[in-house]
């Protein structure tokens, strides 16, 4: 072999070496988050020295309450709640007159003491309070106990709703759902059809696969945004065909069976299960409620969480759905595509 061919074909393997080296890494670029959104609080909100027994006591002495908001740097859910229901809204001054509110970060290290016997940081009274979504909101009454509960993004209508009840000291004497119901006593929402509901009673029948129960009533302002958003979504659709879809009106009376067993009615279920969001979706499976949504979601986190349920991931992540959440999340970027999480 020649040495003038010897080299041809040292360079003809040194150019497919790069070659192949370049498509490695173009088949390998990790895809991008994209949709998260800092939150810049209010000037106006309390800066607690985070002995929140104390706090309450200085908003009682203004007959005010303290309004425990804990959210997460980056979180889009609670960007939208700052800038809709804190800083722009047109309740915000009723809700400086009323309220203390004290911003709580669920991964912060800041020292809490949140009565004389606990002490501890941000993250781990997130724990303790079992925060599930961002933003989740806490009212506390004038004995520093928890009265009502907003699990991720509110409506300005909904959170004025929420304002309302625990200004006027409503929890003395009935349930926030309650109170919602007497505020908008008339229809408002028509009910939407969709192919994959089912008109099931007997919750308990179809209790051994996974089962999603959405709960609607009349003063639904989220619901028609969940039928057109979500439920005209091929692959959320797709995903659905993991579950026995049931859609219940939660103010009807009419007889149905838990996926316990239990009589009941939809309107007393959903008091049970502590539904104050519409449209709330609890996820069950083998008789037991595996988690829910009673907030906003956007695509990417409402389409994981059906996953996270209908495929049974809660099995091998049985502690949290953010545990499975950062795996398949990695997979996914390792897979070069993106991932957004406000659209």
């Amino acid at each position: 072999m020649s040495r003038r061919f010897r080299s041809i074909l040292s360079a003809i393997s040194l150019i497919l070496l790069i070659l192949s080296g370049a498509g490695t890494q173009a088949s390998t670029t990790r895809g991008k988050v994209t949709g998260g959104q800092m939150s810049e609080h209010p000037p106006w909100f309390k800066e607690s020295f985070l002995d929140i027994a104390e706090d309450v006591s200085e908003a009682g002495e203004s007959d005010k309450h303290v309004l425990l908001f804990l959210h997460l740097n980056g979180c889009p859910y609670c960007h939208k709640m700052i800038e809709e229901n804190f800083k722009h809204a047109p309740h915000t001054g009723f809700l400086r007159e009323n309220f203390d509110v004290i911003a709580i970060n669920i991964k912060g290290d800041r020292e809490i003491a949140f009565d004389q016997n606990t002490l501890l940081t941000e993250k781990q009274l997130a724990d303790l309070l079992k925060v599930r979504a961002t933003p989740t909101i806490i009212f506390l009454d004038p004995a520093n106990k928890p009265v009502a509960r907003l699990n991720g993004y509110r409506s300005v209508s909904a959170f004025k709703t929420a304002l309302n009840y625990v200004a006027e000291k409503a929890y003395t004497r009935v349930s926030l759902t309650g109170y919602a119901q007497e505020q908008h006593p008339s229809s408002q929402y028509v009910f939407r059809d969709h192919p994959q509901i089912q008109n099931i009673d007997n919750l308990k029948s179809v209790a051994d696969r996974p089962l999603a129960v959405i709960f609607e009533d009349s003063t639904c302002d989220a619901c028609n945004a969940l039928y057109e958003g979500h439920l005209s979504n091929p692959e959320t659709n797709n995903i659905l065909k993991d579950f026995t879809l049931v859609r219940l009106n939660a103010r009807s009376d009419s007889p149905i069976t838990d996926v316990e067993g239990n009589p009941t009615t939809p309107r007393a279920y959903a008091l049970k299960l502590g539904l104050s969001y519409r449209p709330g979706i609890v996820l069950f499976d083998r008789g037991r409620e595996i988690t829910r949504i009673d907030g906003l979601l956007y695509t990417y986190h409402f389409q994981e969480l059906l996953r996270y349920v209908g495929e049974r991931h809660y099995e091998k992540y049985p502690d949290s759905f953010f545990d499975y959440l950062r795996v398949r999340s990695d997979e996914i970027l390792r897979s070069g595509k993106n991932i957004d999480l406000s659209s």
